[in-house]
């Protein structure tokens, strides 16, 4: 099998050829676009399963090298802290707090469908926490942490399974986040405009930006704007790791350090933001850095997946649609903006956040309107505050199923 091994910028270049073919093949196909599929996933899911299948056929093992996938994903978050004014939040605070709530709810529910459900199929229940919250919510990071802890309490296969499972998750969400969403507004038949915080005109109104374009001199101050923010981001998040033992992402740094400089300047006004050049930026960094984490998913490593440990994924994936649509969606107020974020809670329910982040950009670029409300309650949650509860809930499950 000849192997072939591709270096960071042909990654990142073959990752904008995927990109731009991908939002092509949606905008061609009626059925994407109706379903609100984002371009990324398109792009990379297509071409991550025929890396694996030319990998199965003992063709081609293509190995890439996605260096640059974690610049691109901190600098897109910048550009949401940069767009997060927090006179755009003043009309839906409690939002927040019933977000975290259903975050932290999600993550023990998990946990439960796991461990019930691989009982109920003859499993390890270890397997089933790994089928849990940690690669569900947990992710990938989770998935490879918390691994190794259920294998040594003899849980055997148990961080393969977790990988897998987190595989799974991250397909299942980036492919049935948006089509909820939008299931969601037309099915209420949502009054699209009545999303003050989400129209344009309320952006300019609340956060008072300028609705400008992105000229050679605006993108060269956006670029010098956004560097500096990443810079000062990665050393808050050394500082606090190394003087208060806390470990943020590697992207909340920077979002809260561009907040702080969003609000400021919005009552300075000694730098011109135009909102819709962040939104071009932001949009670029985000399609490029999906569209690496998406072509380079494994899809073999499902094949580690037995039919027991499938079976208590689709059952989380059923659960987690039916808590959305039936109950969530109510509880945050059943407008657009409710649904929007429901996508997100898909996203990163299932898969991460950037999957969250993906899915609303997709709802939104259908609609035409944008929910800063979503973009920055989801990514706060999903990977910051949910933490707080889903870490000390999956040590629990693991120390309870594990004697």
């Amino acid at each position: 099998m000849l192997t072939l091994e591709l270096d960071a910028l042909t990654t990142t270049a073959l990752a904008l050829l995927l990109l731009a073919g991908g939002a092509l093949w949606k905008k061609r196909s009626r059925w994407l676009t109706l379903l609100c599929v984002p371009a990324p996933v398109i792009a990379g899911f297509s071409f991550a399963l025929l890396v694996w299948l030319l990998r199965d056929l003992q063709v081609l093992d293509l190995k890439l090298d996605t260096a640059l996938q974690t610049p691109l994903m901190v600098a897109f978050f910048t550009t949401v802290g940069l767009g997060g004014s927090l006179g755009l939040l003043r009309h839906g605070g409690t939002t927040l707090f019933i977000y975290l709530g259903a975050c932290w709810a999600l993550a023990i529910l998990q946990n439960l469908i796991g461990v019930g459900a691989a009982q109920s199929f003859g499993l390890d229940p270890l397997l089933g926490i790994m089928a849990g919250a940690v690669s569900l919510e947990g992710g990938f990071g989770a998935a490879a942490a918390f691994g190794p802890v259920a294998e040594a309490l003899g849980a055997q296969g148990a961080t393969t399974a977790a990988i897998a499972s987190a595989t799974f998750g991250m397909v299942a969400g980036g492919l049935l986040g948006t089509p909820v969403a939008r299931w969601l507004i037309e099915r209420r038949r949502l009054r699209i405009e009545s999303g003050e915080v989400g129209s344009m005109a309320a952006l300019e109104k609340a956060g008072k930006g300028h609705l400008g374009t992105l000229d050679s001199a605006t993108f060269l101050r956006l670029l010098t704007c956004i560097l500096v923010i990443m810079v000062l981001g990665f050393w808050l998040g050394n500082v606090l790791g190394d003087s208060l033992g806390v470990v943020l992402p590697s992207y909340v740094g920077a979002m809260f350090v561009a907040i702080i400089l969003r609000n400021v300047n919005d009552r300075t006004r000694w730098l011109e933001l135009p909102d819709n050049a962040i939104g071009t930026l932001g949009d670029v960094c985000l399609g490029v850095f999906l569209t690496m984490v998406m072509m380079s998913l494994k899809f073999w490593e499902l094949e580690q997946l037995g039919l027991p440990l499938l079976a208590v994924l689709v059952i989380q994936v059923v659960v987690m649609l039916l808590l959305t649509v039936f109950v969530l969606f109510r509880l945050l107020g059943g407008d657009y903006d409710a649904a929007v974020l429901c996508s997100g809670f898909m996203g990163h329910g299932l898969g991460a956040t950037p999957n969250a982040v993906a899915n609303m950009g997709a709802v939104c670029e259908h609609y035409k309107v944008f929910s800063y409300k979503a973009f920055i309650i989801v990514p706060l949650c999903g990977a910051v505050l949910i933490d707080i509860v889903a870490l000390p809930a999956i040590t629990w499950f693991i120390n309870a199923f594990g004697n």
